[in-house]
């Protein structure tokens, strides 16, 4: 009989110790028999060579154990901003996660982004709040800022004692064996928070506590399972992880509270790529969820993302830290697939229904040049570039052959740092990257029309005629038809709706053009010379005929902050942020500490934290969160040259897509 399986992910800000705490969860499982050191760089999930040297985890790994005849897979994730996509697709994977706070250092910038994350796609979350044990420590405080700052209903399973000392330890708070709690004041306090969280959601709890009836630990213990499940509470544990106080404690929880693996019924194959690594022994391995139907060995799967058809080579489960091949991976279950040619992480296999949506932690909206040092390894270096997209989409690698550039998307400094070392590890590539630029977009000014006749040289034929208007910010692009199937036909129709993105991934000022209503209005095909291609051929020089006299004008990415700070420090920030474009709202104070919310554009807020530690000397909270694209300012942004070809060009475009040009460009 198959054991029960919970998918778990562990979180949280850097250096909270989340490798560590996974380090121990294997060891204290049986499943590796000496614990490894992130600071020596011997644990199990840090692989990379740049991860041991690092001390930080940069990828998301997955491994496996069992707990009391549950298996758990675990996934730990980076904790730095910059590898945030990593932790967005385990996120799409797992049945709860473990989110760890420091005691010392509290609810960090990183975990109000994360938090957000786990409420909206209802994750069930343990907070294991740990380094009890470290100069500074106050659980209290920590738990206090639970419920301001993440608004989340703490219940203490485990609570914190000696904070701060070295012989910091743990104490139960409920006690189902034998009832019995020795006499502590504080313990009885947290106790009495505790059951009040569990008193607002349960009314057969509430009515029999009004009553003065005697509740047992085991009942309270069942209504925290119910309402942990349900996300209505969040059950909180303590310890020290490097020293193994609170870490079975918190294993027998995810046993006793946490969801097991939802099982889809259904047999149609529905699965998702979390991670895509490169393995020395095994190749290209796509780390997948099965939520219905199985993935098994030599069997050719649908990839719903890619559209196209792929064959499966191998399929591999973590048994412990070991693969086991050739096992049928059935609903629930995490493993690993080999041989899926054209596969990207986030990629969907099979039907897309009951996978969740990707969530957003961080947009990527820096943009750098790789630039090979040795120009010999130009071509090694772009097929390095496309792989390393492929693990991590969120790159949004482009190679403009004609110019001879390679341009990444990147989330901030350390990802350069990263990319650097893998380029040269792994692909023996030395590399240098140009100083990271905003990246703009770009919108049309106002409403006009763009119309192509593409007829010549036959046999071809598409004639169209595109409304282009403005949107709303941030509403993306807004695409539909009014021409009837008999002017064009369905298929040619479909080929121009598929052919709208990647005509506006460039605009009259060089950038991705968004917040767009395109109607075609017009059209015309030919019963003889029309095919498919030519309306891919014509539909970018008739959106770009449209963006040119509509004319069009930059949007700058703008940054959400919160900052806490001492009141003395008001007047040094509002002053900052006046130099720096930003808005802001009136600030609110509670006590000495002051909260400042407003908005910055990316543009200016490039050292923006940096400074603030300075003006601070580290003693404030800085949280910043993508808000989205606004209306640039004159004289303010960028302005980029076309790559490759441009549309508006029509006799060297209509030359070169039909191959007469051979311009060194990738196509649409």
């Amino acid at each position: 009989m198959n054991k029960p399986t919970i998918n778990i992910g562990v979180l949280a800000h850097v250096d909270a110790g989340k490798t560590t705490l996974t380090e121990h969860f294997l060891y204290n499982s049986g499943a590796i028999r000496t614990l490894g050191s992130v600071d020596k760089g011997s644990t199990s999930t840090d692989s990379l060579d740049i991860e041991k040297e690092r001390g930080i985890s940069i990828k998301a790994a997955a491994t496996s154990f069992d707990w009391k005849n549950t298996k758990i897979n675990l996934i730990d994730t980076p904790g730095h901003v910059d590898f945030s996509s990593e932790v967005e697709r385990a996120l799409c994977v797992v049945d709860a996660v473990i989110l760890l706070v420091s005691a010392v250092e509290g609810v960090q910038a990183h975990t109000l982004n994360i938090w957000d994350s786990l409420k909206e796609l209802q994750i069930p979350t343990f907070i294991f709040i740990n380094k009890i044990d470290r100069q500074g420590a106050d659980t209290e405080s920590v738990i206090k800022q639970l419920e301001t700052d993440l608004k989340a209903k703490p219940v203490v399973l485990y609570a914190s004692e000696n904070d701060g000392l070295p012989n910091a330890n743990i104490v139960s708070v409920f006690n189902p064996i034998n009832e019995v709690n020795e006499p502590d004041s504080e313990i009885d306090e947290v106790r009495e928070k505790t059951i009040e969280h569990l008193l607002d959601f349960e009314e057969e709890l509430l009515e029999s506590f009004l009553n003065s009836e005697v509740i047992t630990d085991e009942r309270y213990l069942k209504s925290i399972r119910k309402l942990t499940i349900d996300t209505k509470i969040t059950p909180i544990y303590t310890g020290i992880a490097k020293n193994n106080i609170g870490v079975t404690e918190l294993l027998d929880g995810l046993i006793a509270f946490c969801p097991t693996s939802k099982i889809n019924k259904t047999k149609d194959l529905s699965a998702y790529v979390f991670k895509l690594e490169h393995h020395k022994v095994f190749g290209m391995m796509a780390h997948v969820k099965v939520f219905s139907g199985e993935l098994s060995s030599k069997i050719t799967v649908y990839n719903h993302t890619q559209q196209l058809e792929t064959k499966i080579n191998q399929t591999k489960q973590l048994s412990e830290t070991k693969y086991v091949d050739n096992i049928i991976l059935s609903a629930g279950d995490i493993g690993v697939i080999t041989g899926v040619l054209g596969t990207k992480a986030g990629d969907v296999l099979g039907s897309p229904d009951g996978i969740p949506i990707l969530p957003q932690l961080h947009i990527p909206v820096l943009t750098v040049e790789v630039i090979p040092e040795n120009n010999a390894d130009y071509n090694d270096l772009a097929k390095a570039l496309e792989q390393l997209d492929r693990e991590d989409p969120s790159l949004n690698f482009k190679w403009f052959r004609a110019e001879k550039e390679l341009q990444l998307l990147l989330m901030g400094q350390m990802q350069i740092e990263i990319l650097s070392h893998v380029l040269k590890e792994r692909f023996d590539i030395v590399a240098t990257f140009t100083e990271p630029q905003v990246v703009y977009k770009e919108t049309i000014s106002k409403k006009a029309e763009g119309y192509i006749r593409y007829w010549m040289p036959k046999p071809c034929w598409a004639i169209m005629t595109f409304l282009i208007e403005p949107a709303p910010l941030n509403s993306g692009i807004n695409y539909s038809s009014i021409v009837s199937q008999n002017d064009v036909h369905i298929k040619y129709q479909n080929e121009i709706e598929r052919t709208i993105p990647k005509a506006l991934a460039q605009g009259i000022l060089g950038w991705e053009v968004t917040d767009v209503k395109i109607t075609l209005i017009k059209g015309e095909d030919h019963n003889i010379h029309s095919r498919p291609g030519d309306f891919n051929l014509a539909t970018p020089m008739g959106i770009m005929q449209g963006l040119k006299k509509g004319g069009t004008h930059l949007l700058e990415p703008i940054l959400s902050f919160e900052i806490k700070a001492n009141e003395a420090l008001l007047g040094k920030v509002a002053s900052e942020l006046s130099t720096r474009r930003a808005t802001f709202d009136t600030p609110k104070f509670t006590g000495d500490v002051f909260s400042l919310k407003g908005k910055i554009p990316v543009a200016t807020s490039l050292d923006f934290s940096i400074k603030l530690n300075t003006i601070s000397s580290g003693k404030l909270r800085l949280r910043l969160q993508f808000y989205g694209y606004d209306a640039c300012p004159k004289n303010q942004g960028a302005i980029r040259d076309y790559k490759g070809v441009n549309p508006l060009d029509e006799a060297q475009w209509i030359l070169h897509r039909r191959g007469a040009y051979k311009a060194d460009e990738r196509v649409i």
